[in-house]
């Protein structure tokens, strides 16, 4: 082979990595914010990915994720959102969190933002309306709040004697902690129950309101949605057993760890929802003009297991209203 065509072969070998990081520089890039960890909640990840996959998009072809985890430290959440931006992704989407999407909507107001949140996007500041949010977000609402009286209401089913109910919300999720509250305290009112309120940001704190219950007798516990919980719901199954106290939490994710009774939105169904407007605005739709989705499946799961080991037996109407029953 003559040296010149030998040194023309190695140019062009040489090429081709640069060629594949131009492309893969040139794919459209998501931003994806979490308060959870990365090996967290794999499902709701999952759907999201479906979602966008269902409008054309599927990371590593298409499109690229960069991904932001906060690790359950919602103090960390502005600076990874900044960090987002700092990237100039080309829209984010957030998952389910409202400190996550006040952090994202404080960081831009050009980028465009798929939110994933449990209370009023608009009382949030996140929209300005539901039909037209407006703006450079857009949001889906899985009605956290809303919920919390029939969380109630279904506690009440399973523990009809019980006089003194707990509440554990964390103080860190201010908004879903104060609305979780009110509507708690308003059906508490109504009913004469008395209702003690527990805070918990931290491993410790948790342990710590678990320890509570027991010195003032709670006869059952109601788990406040939050992110930081989820993570910990192994943690909530163990505490609950070890301590005897029936608890009902916001998500299925618990009693799938063991927890005993679990009211509320299908996440991941929201999760796919947020991948497919996220697709939508990558092809060129705006936030603005996409009108909030709010959540219309819910769902109520019971792990009988649990309740057989805390000696409670699960009304014959309450199992024929689940929508999931586990042995």
């Amino acid at each position: 082979m003559k040296r010149r065509a030998f040194i023309t072969l190695i140019g062009g070998a040489a090429a081709w990595p640069l060629a594949a990081r131009a492309q893969q520089a040139a794919l459209p890039v998501i931003g994806y914010l979490s308060v959870t960890f990365a090996h967290e909640q794999p499902h709701w990840l999952a759907a999201f990915r479906q979602g966008l996959s269902e409008v054309g998009y599927v990371e590593g072809q298409n499109v690229s994720i960069e991904y932001r985890w906060a690790e359950g430290r919602y103090d960390q959440l502005p600076g990874l959102a900044a960090d987002l931006v700092r990237r100039q992704v080309h829209v984010i989407a957030v998952s389910a969190s409202n400190p996550a999407a006040l952090a994202a909507k404080a960081a831009t107001s050009t980028i465009p933002i798929v939110f994933a949140v449990g209370d009023d996007p608009v009382k949030l500041g996140l929209v300005a309306s539901l039909a037209h949010p407006g703006g450079n977000a857009t949001v889906v609402n899985f009605l956290v709040a809303e919920l919390a009286s029939k969380r109630f209401g279904l506690m009440q089913e399973l523990v009809p004697g019980a006089a003194r109910v707990a509440v554990l919300v964390n103080p860190a999720n201010t908004t879903a902690a104060e609305a979780a509250l009110k509507h708690l305290e308003e059906t508490a009112r109504a009913t004469g129950l008395l209702v003690q309120v527990l805070n918990a940001g931290t491993l410790g704190q948790i342990n710590e309101a678990f320890a509570s219950l027991t010195r003032e007798r709670a006869d059952a516990l109601l788990v406040a949605p939050d992110a930081f919980f989820t993570t910990r719901r192994v943690q909530f199954a163990i505490l609950a057993a070890r301590h005897a106290i029936p608890a009902i939490y916001g998500n299925r994710d618990f009693v799938e760890a063991g927890g005993l009774m679990s009211y509320g939105t299908d996440v991941a169904g929201s999760h796919h929802i947020v991948g497919g407007y996220t697709g939508r605005i990558l092809k060129g739709a705006k936030p603005a003009d996409l009108p909030v989705v709010q959540s219309t499946k819910f769902e109520l799961v019971v792990n009988l297991q649990t309740a057989r080991a805390l000696g409670i037996g699960v009304p014959s109407m309450l199992l024929a209203s689940a929508d999931e029953v586990i042995e």
